[in-house]
């Protein structure tokens, strides 16, 4: 959308302005921060895809047929494995 309307020029620029108002002895807090919402952002997305491939699978998982024996056994289902959920990010 913007294609070439922001250059190195405009990068630098906008960096000295973080830097004036967080100031320096704050950007690393900063950027450390950034990062573990960012990892915590990518670990729930990729729980959600899991879920919906699991989901997805069950789904399109064919029922088997009917044996006309009279000692049919039923078809064994195996659980889904649910992935551990953790509000805590891994350090």
């Amino acid at each position: 959308m913007f294609g070439n309307a922001f250059g190195w020029p405009h990068l630098i620029v906008i960096l000295l302005v973080v830097l004036l108002l967080f100031g320096a002895p704050k950007l690393p807090g900063l950027a450390r921060s950034i990062g573990q919402s960012m990892r915590i952002f990518r670990s729930e997305v990729k729980t959600m895809k899991d879920e919906n491939t699991t989901v997805a699978a069950e789904d399109e998982e064919p029922e088997a047929p009917q044996a006309s024996t009279a000692k049919s056994t039923p078809a064994k289902s195996t659980p889904a494995k649910a992935a551990p959920k953790s509000t805590k990010p891994k350090p």
